[in-house]
């Protein structure tokens, strides 16, 4: 079920994590009209800078600034997952921004003109802006370091003042391997609980050095990240928000097959 977004735009747009599931979230039950909910509180953004779990390349890299194609990006599916569409409009002018926030000399951002939003993307966007009418422009994951995520989030905060929506799509807690779909979607180990617990109390208390330093200060922080690209673009929004850590708040929590599916909003 999906809203649609009623709010006037304002140029100060606040920054989200959140946790995008695989194609079947549409199916979900719940999880759908918690996004639609979400996004209907919030400012129209002008446009949206997605940062997903499934996208590394170094260096920077900017996604299709016109509109091409989705990237299918999974295996296995029932045929009318691979039959979404989400014809965004381009945001060539977003990425003229960004590009002059992260160039450097000698360190160009590179672009990669027919790579479509993956699903980390267009699956939590097809129930937050349903109607595909907002500039949508994908950035890979340079690095999996989150003092260097953290950083590049900083470099790209001015966006926020210009009605950007950076949104950062990963997991909370992300161990496919002990996921459990015999059990009911929101059952939850004592792992993801744990780590769970432990990153809300972190953020509620904007404990950055322990967040970024997470796989050492969390507990079960290998079996709730065995790779990290999940929890990855988390340090990128908390960069981007960093002047306004305070206001940091859960808009969605809860589990997904033992999955965390906690997602934040700064500002």
């Amino acid at each position: 079920m999906s809203q649609a977004v009623t709010h006037e735009r304002t140029d100060r747009m606040p920054v989200l994590y959140l946790s995008h599931g695989a194609p079947p979230l549409a199916d979900d039950p719940v999880w759908p009209g918690q996004l639609a909910a979400w996004s209907a509180e919030l400012p129209t953004p002008a446009a949206v800078l997605v940062v997903s779990a499934h996208w590394e390349d170094a260096p920077v890299t900017l996604g299709a600034t016109t509109t091409v194609p989705l990237l299918y990006d999974f295996w296995g599916f029932p045929e009318h997952y691979y039959r979404v569409r989400y014809p965004a409009p381009g945001a060539p002018d977003l990425a003229a921004k960004v590009r002059a926030l992260l160039g450097r000399p000698g360190q160009p951002v590179h672009e990669a003109p027919t790579r479509g939003l993956d699903h980390g993307a267009y699956v939590p966007l097809v129930e937050m802006y349903p109607g595909a009418d907002i500039p949508v422009l994908q950035l890979s994951l340079p690095t999996l370091d989150p003092v260097g995520l953290y950083d590049l989030g900083r470099r790209l905060a001015p966006l926020r003042d210009e009605g950007v929506l950076i949104l950062g799509s990963g997991f909370f807690t992300h161990n496919l391997r002990e996921a459990n779909f015999s059990r009911p979607a929101d059952f939850a180990p004592g792992w993801s609980r744990e780590f769970d617990h432990w990153g809300d109390e972190a953020l509620a208390a904007g404990d950055i050095d322990a967040l970024l330093d997470f796989e050492r200060t969390a507990p079960d922080a290998r079996r709730a990240h065995p790779r990290t690209e999940h929890f990855a673009p988390l340090f990128v929004t908390l960069g981007a928000g960093a002047d306004e850590l305070s206001t940091q708040h859960t808009a969605i929590d809860g589990f997904w097959y033992g999955m965390a599916k906690r997602s934040i909003q700064i500002g």
